[in-house]
């Protein structure tokens, strides 16, 4: 007579290779897959329904342990109590307690090296980095992100709110995408205490939809040809970059990045990469007489691979270098990039160059999607012979306003 309990043993166990399921009694089976992997079942009858609960690989668990797990599982349901909910409870009390030791600043670091890579700007990390440690750091930093509630949101936010608008509303989504990423992965549950539609609208204040755009200092159009002037008795790497800086209308990261091999001398061209593009596009930049005269006076002096070197060995330029560089002149209402400003008002107002080839020059993404979709071209001829009126403009000491205009033939090119 066949036994009806401890049908198996360590060593049948190891012999099974055909796929199937081998009973060893009271609802205990060893399952072989048609891959040939083994693990451990039990199968019980609740309230009418069939139910299997796996119990593990025989790698991890023994004959004798399977037995034991089978044991607790038949003890529960003679209680007519389901043992896989038992077991998924458990699994979510011990998710739950890890949840727990996983505090808001560590899901903070985990979700911006997650994205990191995606970040074009390698500072983009360090400003999230340093907002959230900043404002929520002594606020709920060290605190189980599970435990982050509005209360303690609006902690952060209501302060700086009204005071620093730009700023809270900035650190309010980022707070926002760090808790949907918790959520997702299991360290929080419950709706998002940063959300603001249908929850922080009706406690905060709205911000001012429409605010006056807050311009950078620029030097008046009509007085660069003085400062340039000014700026060539200037001694040093920082007013050569400046000066290029203006002769080129481009931003301060864009020239300070400068790279030789960015540089075509033979057709005057500097060619600046996409991934230093604020607009994320390559962008040329036809160099005037001028700009391509300081590219060779830098040229003679090469120190590395950068345009315009800093004082570390092969370093660029320190962002901060030209703003020092225009206080030390005594031009205490005047930044960097107010030049760019400078140039586009001297091309609305002193030239007949079309909106679009300015917009092109100064690298500004275009706002029309439509427009966008159609537009193929950079209009680069026509940008060269406009930084070439500008280079022009900027060699005159008493910035003569003279319209410079486009003949129709020009108008076509």
């Amino acid at each position: 007579m066949a036994r009806l309990t401890n049908r198996l043993t360590p060593k049948s166990v190891a012999s099974k290779r055909k796929a199937g399921y081998y009973a060893d009694g009271l609802g205990l089976y060893l399952q072989v897959s048609r891959s040939g992997s083994k693990s451990w079942l039990y199968r019980f009858m609740l309230r009418g329904r069939a139910r299997e609960m796996g119990l593990g690989s025989v790698h991890d668990c023994s004959l004798a342990e399977a037995r034991e797990k089978a044991a607790e599982a038949r003890k529960r349901v003679r209680e007519w109590i389901d043992p896989i909910d038992v077991r998924d409870a458990e699994r979510r009390h011990i998710a739950l307690e890890e949840a727990r030791s996983m505090t808001f600043s560590k899901c903070a670091e985990a979700f911006i090296e997650a994205h990191r890579a995606g970040w074009k700007n390698a500072k983009h990390a360090s400003q999230w980095t340093n907002t959230l440690e900043t404002y929520c750091g002594l606020v709920f930093g060290t605190l189980p992100v599970q435990t982050v509630d509005t209360a303690l949101v609006c902690k952060v936010l209501e302060p700086m709110w009204t005071k620093k608008s730009e700023t809270a509303n900035r650190l309010r989504a980022r707070i926002e995408k760090v808790l949907d990423w918790a959520t997702v992965r299991g360290y929080r549950q419950g709706d998002n205490p940063a959300r603001w539609r249908g929850h922080l609208d009706k406690l905060l204040p709205a911000l001012q939809k429409s605010k006056r755009v807050k311009h950078h200092p620029a030097l008046p159009y009509q007085q660069i040809g003085e400062f340039m002037a000014v700026l060539r008795e200037q001694k040093g790497i920082a007013a050569r970059a400046l000066e290029f800086t203006i002769l080129t209308a481009t931003r301060t990261s864009e020239v300070t990045g400068a790279r030789w091999d960015e540089i075509n001398q033979s057709a005057n061209i500097w060619t600046i990469q996409e991934n230093r593009m604020k607009a994320g596009k390559e962008h040329r930049v036809p160099l005037s007489p001028p700009a391509l005269a300081l590219v060779k006076t830098m040229r003679a002096a090469r120190l590395g691979d950068y345009l315009f070197p800093g004082k570390r060995d092969n370093a660029p330029l320190s962002n901060m270098a030209m703003l020092a560089l225009l206080r030390r002149m005594e031009q205490k209402n005047v930044t960097v990039h107010g030049f760019r400003s400078s140039f586009r008002d001297w091309t609305s107002e002193r030239t007949n160059y079309p909106r679009e080839v300015s917009e092109m020059a100064l690298a500004h993404a275009i706002g029309d999607k439509v427009e966008a979709a159609y537009r193929r071209g950079d209009l680069f001829e026509k940008r060269r012979r406009l930084m070439n009126e500008w280079a022009k403009f900027c060699e005159r000491p008493d910035a003569v306003a003279k319209v410079v205009t486009m003949t129709p033939r020009q108008r076509r090119a």
